[in-house]
C-alpha cells in the first residue's frame, strides 16, 4: 500500500495543516452509486490520512442489515474510527434531520480529535443536507406519516400522486409514482402543516451546517461494469447470510413500512421466505431493484453535484490518483 503523509506536510515543506484546526480541516465526501467501491476507498483514505469514516447511507445506519447493506465488517471497522454505522435498530426511523444532527456532531468530533472527516455514502438527501443545510420543516406526527403510508400502499403510486397534487402540486409534478418515500413525505408534511413541502424548503438556512472546505470525490464506473458489480454482490450477500438477516427481521413482526423493512433485498427475500416465489426469482428481483437504485443515484449525481474529482472505479487502488491530482489539500506522499 502506498504511504502518505496525513494532512500535515513532510519536513522541509510549508505546512498546509488542515488537520486539527476546526473548520480549516477539509470535509471529504466519497460518494457514488451502490456497489461502486465507495467504502473501500474511504477506508483506505482514512488509514493513510488519519481519518474518521462517517456513514451517509440511509440503510447502513441500521444494525440489523450488515450483510444486505454491505456495511463494513467488524475487522474493517477496527482499522479506523467508523461512525453512524449500525447505530439504530430496524424498529426506528432515521429521517434526514435525525441523521444530519448526528453527522454534524461526528464531523466536529473528528476535527476536534485532529482527524480528517470522511463522509461516505450514496444517499443524496443526506449529502445535500450536510453541505447545503436542511429546510426547517416541522416534525410530522407518526400517526400522520402512518396514514399517508397506508394510503399509498392501498391505492398505489399513480393514484396517490393524484391525491397529492391537490395538496402539493409541485411535489406531485416532480416526483415519479414509484418514489414512495418522498411522495409519502410530501403528503404527510402537507397534511400536517397545511403547507407544501416546497414552501417550507424555500425558507432555506443561509449557511450550511458544516463550515470549511468540502472536497467531493465521485465514483462513477461505466454502467455495464456497475450493473455487473450489483449482480455479483447480491450473490455474495446470499452466501454471507442475507437470508438469515431477513428471517430474523420477520421474526420480530416489525411494521413492513419501516425503512429497514424496505431496504433493497428485504422485500424480495421476504417473498421467498413466505413462499411467494422461489429463491432464483427473489434473487433476480433483488438484482433488478439494485440496478434500478444505482440508476437513480446516477441521475441524482448528474443533476445535483459538481465533484472535485471523478473516478471510474473505487477501492484502495485509487489513492494514488487522489494524491497526484492534489484533490485533498495538504495530503502528500512521504518522500
Amino acid at each position: 500500500m502506498t504511504d502518505f503523509q496525513g494532512p500535515e506536510n513532510p519536513p522541509g515543506e510549508e505546512k498546509a495543516d488542515p488537520k486539527g484546526r476546526g473548520a480549516e480541516t477539509p470535509l471529504v465526501i466519497v460518494t457514488g452509486p451502490t456497489a461502486s467501491g465507495k467504502s473501500g476507498l474511504a477506508l483506505a483514505l482514512a488509514e493513510q490520512a488519519a481519518g474518521t469514516v462517517i456513514n451517509a447511507d440511509s440503510m447502513q445506519v441500521y444494525r440489523d442489515l450488515r450483510v444486505l447493506t454491505a456495511r463494513p465488517d467488524a475487522t474493517e471497522e477496527a482499522r479506523v474510527p467508523h461512525r453512524l454505522f449500525g447505530v439504530l435498530g430496524a424498529e426506528e426511523r432515521c429521517s434526514v434531520g435525525r441523521w444530519l444532527d448526528m453527522a454534524v456532531a461526528e464531523v466536529a468530533a473528528a476535527r476536534d480529535a485532529g482527524r480528517l472527516p470522511i463522509v461516505v455514502g450514496g444517499t443524496g438527501m443526506y449529502l445535500k443536507a450536510l453541505t447545503q443545510g436542511l429546510a426547517p420543516v416541522p416534525e410530522v406526527a407518526d400517526d400522520v406519516t402512518a396514514s399517508s403510508t397506508a394510503l399509498y400502499d392501498e391505492i398505489g403510486g399513480e393514484a396517490f400522486r393524484d391525491r397529492l397534487a391537490v395538496l402539493d402540486a409541485e411535489a406531485a409534478r416532480s416526483l415519479p409514482p414509484g418514489d414512495r418515500q418522498r411522495l409519502i413525505r410530501a403528503h404527510a408534511v402537507a397534511t400536517a402543516t397545511g403547507r407544501a413541502l416546497a414552501d417550507w424548503q424555500a425558507d432555506h438556512p443561509a449557511e450550511p451546517p458544516v463550515r470549511g472546505p468540502v472536497v467531493w470525490i465521485l465514483i462513477q464506473p461505466p454502467r455495464a461494469d456497475l450493473y455487473a458489480a450489483c449482480d455479483g454482490r447480491f450473490g455474495a450477500m446470499l452466501e454471507a447470510g442475507a437470508l438469515d438477516e431477513v428471517r430474523d427481521l420477520l421474526a420480530r413482526d416489525l411494521d413492513p413500512g419501516l425503512p429497514a423493512m424496505r431496504a433493497v433485498g428485504v422485500p424480495e427475500l421476504r417473498a421467498y421466505l413466505q413462499g411467494e416465489m422461489d429463491l432464483d426469482q427473489a434473487a433476480d428481483k433483488a438484482r433488478q431493484a439494485t440496478r434500478n437504485y444505482a440508476k437513480r443515484q446516477y441521475t441524482w449525481f448528474r443533476h445535483q453535484m459538481t465533484p472535485d474529482l471523478v473516478l471510474d472505479r473505487g477501492g484502495a487502488g485509487m489513492l494514488d490518483e487522489i494524491l497526484e491530482k492534489g484533490t485533498i489539500p495538504g495530503l502528500v506522499r512521504i518522500r
